[in-house]
């Protein structure tokens, strides 16, 4: 073995390095089965994760770091098991966002996208993909995600366009795809549609304006009365076409049948009657305007009023506005406010509070708008994905998300698919002039279906970013080109295993993957021909929903608060594997992490811990390696075994070692990602490290009288326990564990990574139950020994005797012979580690005789430690006298900010917690050395 690592750990020299080599031998490519047999994979069982696809705008923030690091250890220990495993990388061409950063980039060369045209500016926002796209995907290389790079897709590629147009079409063709004027979301920044899920609203401090509309006589002059209507909108009212009462309002049953004028305008209006109308809710009366109010539109619809859309694509008011076109729609507020109020038709302002909807790309204020848009009718698909999860096809962790997911699908509304963009997939319908019917087509038409005119137009509008990325489920296994020839890929992969996703796009994408890939993948026979039922249909078998990445004190990162936790930043400080490590051990389903950079550092220090405990076993491999002494290297890469008579140390590490296996396995099952951290964690740095590596130097014995058959077992056991201990941390720490596992193995290992070798799996017949109690025992009795030896502050090298009453049939002893003999055989252990120079016998009357020498029991025996050390009495009463007036001063400043109402009602938790700590410390302290004071003889 080349045991060279140097003597500092440092994940810079190593993570590039592995990273690359990953990518170079395409360790993680998956093949088709069937298609090339040299390179096939795994035949057991498949798992299969597409990776939520990034926009190809992003850069990796820490909740993509979490989302990746869960992804990646199940992605890693499946492998290890034994599948078939498949991760697929993309990204997603995220249509707003990218259109709006290419624009912002010709805004500043001092040209717009129209002054470009369409197809030039496409080509621009292509060109920009090639040259910036794809970030996050070099990110996720250089922190090794275990993707299958071969199987890379964008999501505006040649070939999942092609399923993107079919999957219009047929839904086109089915009837399900429509298009209709109704009332939309409308963004005047991004200047088109978006969806209910692309609105974010926020609580806004505004007012309720009370406007008077005249009433008009049979005569069709004013007769002087008013009906006051109240709106948050005034500006809306060039838009008003009636005026909704409730039919059994009272207060205006003589204005039934009766008109209004519009104020400003001077149209006449009706006054309609609705139930729909609240009796409460400002005055009663209720402007209609179908144009710019989905409610209006509702009315509208039922009463059969004309939609007057009084905005341009700006949200600037446009001709049917009269004397107030032109104007910016907060502009035109303004003075519409103004001028009713000079013309006394302004009955009253009042505050009001009410939920204003934001463009969640751009943050502008949304406008409802009448416009012609594409609409997917969205029932039969809901229906499917309805039944999907109530069938329990898909199950979802943590469950509570089942609950959330069926109650939006179960009040779903059709679903506009139309964005008034020039990125994205064009929406395949032609117009025809001629006869003013649409054509919609699988490839570009020559001509009108309907009548054949040649003069056709295809439509402006792209469709929504997730209508494609809904159907990657289906479109990265071959969809719709699946033939008898080219289907292997479908039949493997699909459905695929798990989705790992976050809670803000449970609607947005995963609802949206469910309805379309159960619609399509149902028409997809199965490999023997049959009809594909529902529970193949399914385009995922879980969803496992993620927590939120918060800061250390559980505040949301954002940039407003300034407290956004850069992954590539900490990465370069800590090293990849402590940051995933760090993130690791504290994902609990349903638990949000509170991200701090302290814990990192420590994790830091764990990588480091495994680091020199392989550079130590290292050495004496070598060592061993000149006294002729070798590891049997058949006991590498399977889980290790020791014999019945091997030193209770191997057998106890070696069932610790099972027992740990045994808990990973079942926290991954159960995404229970902090329980298999912290335990291989506790197992690697307790167990492995402060205890076996100790215990295990007393037999690593290279001397020419030594036994080298002991030695070499004790040899074989220590690296084979180790290499495996690798694998077990492999899939949480891929970079160190694959530096040191090359390293085990001269750089010639059995695979080409160690995350290509086998998981470690418990055996329940080598967990020596024996062994670990009395392990269990031997470390209870060292653990008193040096807890006594702190109390008498003993220098920490200085070897000291101790006295023990081993005996089981005293009246003060009640350890069990067997329990005795355990102690007794290990005797080497307990002085070396216990820092004990010798062990003498004592029986129960000498220790009832000198309760001086403090004796404590330790799980059965009891034991006495002893020394007596020189005191300087005068200067040890000095340091005393200083340490008690230093520990009364911080005593008296903790309990005074404790008792301070303002303080505790300000400071963080974490502070108060803090500080509270630090007072019981402190008189804990104090305690002890005023006790110790007192104790010193006069002098």
């Amino acid at each position: 073995m080349p045991h060279d690592l140097p003597k500092a750990y440092d994940p810079t020299a190593i993570e590039d390095h592995w990273a690359e080599y990953w990518v170079r031998e395409k360790l993680f490519a998956q093949p088709t089965p069937g298609a090339s047999p040299e390179n096939e994979g795994p035949d057991g069982q498949s798992f299969t994760i597409l990776l939520p696809p990034p926009n190809v705008t992003g850069n990796l923030h820490m909740g993509h770091m979490f989302e990746h690091t869960e992804s990646d250890i199940l992605i890693r220990w499946h492998r290890m098991r034994g599948n078939r495993v498949l991760w697929i990388p993309g990204t997603d061409h995220a249509g707003i966002a990218t259109q709006m950063l290419v624009e912002r980039q010709i805004t500043a060369e001092g040209t717009t996208r129209q002054q470009m045209g369409r197809e030039k500016f496409v080509e621009r926002v292509w060109e920009w993909r090639r040259h910036y796209g794809g970030a996050i995907l070099g990110q996720m290389k250089r922190l090794g995600a275990s993707v299958d790079w071969d199987r890379e897709y964008f999501t505006m590629d040649e070939r999942l366009s092609v399923a993107v147009r079919e999957a219009f079409v047929r839904l086109y063709e089915q009837g399900l795809i429509y298009r209709g004027a109704y009332i939309v979301n409308w963004c005047p920044r991004c200047q088109t549609a978006i969806s209910d899920l692309e609105v974010v609203y926020d609580e806004h401090k505004g007012h309720l304006w009370e406007i008077k509309y005249p009433v008009i006589g049979d005569d069709g002059k004013d007769t002087g009365e008013f009906l006051t209507v109240a709106t948050t909108r005034p500006e809306t009212m060039l838009g008003d076409v009636a005026v909704a009462i409730h039919p059994a309002d009272e207060r205006y049953k003589h204005l039934h049948g009766k008109k209004l004028r519009l104020p400003l305008v001077g149209r006449e209006i009706p006054v309609i009657l609705d139930e729909w109308v609240s009796l409460e809710f400002g005055t009663g009366a209720v402007k209609v305007t179908p144009a710019h109010d989905p409610n209006d539109f509702a009315l509208g619809q039922r009463h059969d009023l004309p939609s007057i859309n009084i905005m341009d694509d700006t949200a600037h008011i446009n001709d049917e506005g009269g004397a107030y076109a032109g104007l910016d729609r907060f502009a035109a507020r303004k003075k519409i406010v103004a001028d009713l109020e000079e013309m006394s038709l302004l009955a009253g302002i009042k505050d009001h509070v009410n939920n204003v909807g934001h463009c969640d790309r751009c943050k502008t204020v949304v406008e409802p708008r009448l416009s012609l848009q594409w609409f997917v009718k969205i029932q039969p698909l809901a229906d499917k994905a309805i039944a999907a999860v109530k069938e329990g096809h898909i199950k979802f962790t943590p469950e509570m998300y089942a609950k959330t997911y069926l109650n939006w699908m179960e009040n779903i509304h059709d679903w506009c698919i139309s964005r008034q963009l020039w990125w994205g997939h064009r929406i395949p319908a032609w117009h025809c002039p001629a006869c003013h019917k649409i054509t919609v087509a699988r490839q570009d038409p020559t001509k009108c279906a309907h009548c054949g005119s040649d003069k056709l137009t295809q439509s402006t509008d792209v469709l929504d970013t997730w209508f494609s990325s809904g159907l990657l489920p289906v479109s990265v296994f071959g969809w719709p080109d699946i033939t008898a020839e080219n289907r292997a890929d479908f039949d493997a992969f699909y459905p695929t295993s798990l989705l790992v996703t976050g809670f803000d796009i449970l609607f947005f994408w995963v609802a949206r993957m469910i309805m379309l890939g159960c619609w399509f993948a149902d028409d997809v026979k199965m490999p023997d021909g049959s009809t594909r039922s529902l529970a193949d249909s399914v385009p995922f078998r879980e969803v496992y929903i993620h927590a939120l990445v918060r800061d250390a004190n559980r505040e949301k990162m954002s940039k407003t608060k300034g407290n956004v936790v850069d992954p590539i930043e900490i990465v370069k400080q800590f090293g990849t594997d402590a940051v995933r490590f760090t993130l690791a051990s504290m994902a609990s389903p349903g638990t949000d992490i509170a991200f701090n950079v302290a814990r990192t550092e420590g994790y830091r220090a764990f990588a480091n811990k495994i680091w020199n405990a392989a550079r130590f076993i290292f050495m004496n491999v070598d060592r061993a390696a000149e006294a002729g002494i070798a590891v049997d290297r058949a006991t590498l890469g399977a889980m290790p075994t020791v014999v019945e008579d091997a030193p209770l140390e191997a057998r106890w590490i070696v069932a610790e070692l099972h027992l740990t296996a045994a808990k990973v396995n079942e926290a991954l099952e159960n995404y229970r990602f902090d329980d298999a951290a912290n335990t291989i964690y506790q197992f690697f740095w307790g167990s492995f490290c402060d205890w076996y590596l100790e215990i295990v130097k007393l037999r690593l014995d290279f001397s020419e009288t030594a036994d080298k058959a002991k030695t070499e077992a004790a040899l074989t056991t220590l690296v084979s326990v180790f290499e495996a201990s690798l694998r077990l941390l492999s899939p949480f720490m891929p970079f160190l564990t694959e530096e040191i596992w090359h390293a085990i193995y001269d750089g010639n290992p059995p695979a080409k990574s160690i995350g290509l070798a086998q998981y470690p799996q418990n055996s329940e017949t080598a967990y020596d139950v024996r062994s670990v109690r009395g392990m269990d025992r031997v470390q209870e009795l060292i653990v008193n020994v040096r807890a006594r030896r702190k109390e008498l502050d003993v220098p920490e090298k200085q070897h000291t005797p101790i006295l023990a009453l081993w005996d089981a049939g005293s009246n003060v002893g009640s350890a069990s012979p067997e329990i005795n003999n355990i102690y007794k055989e290990n005797l080497d252990i307990i002085e070396r580690l216990g820092h004990v120079s010798s062990v003498e016998d004592k029986d129960s009357q000498y220790v009832e005789r000198t309760p001086e020498l403090g004796w404590t029991q330790a799980g059965g025996p009891f034991v006495a430690v002893v020394y007596e050390r020189t005191v300087d009495v005068a200067a040890e009463r000095e340091r005393l006298t200083k340490d008690i007036a230093k520990y009364e001063k911080g005593l008296a400043s903790a309990e005074r900010q404790l008792g301070n109402e303002g303080f505790l009602a300000k400071a963080p938790a974490h502070i108060v917690e803090g500080l509270k700590k630090q007072e019981s410390e402190t008189r804990i302290l104090l305690e002890k050395a005023r006790a110790a004071l007192n104790a010193l003889p006069p002098g």
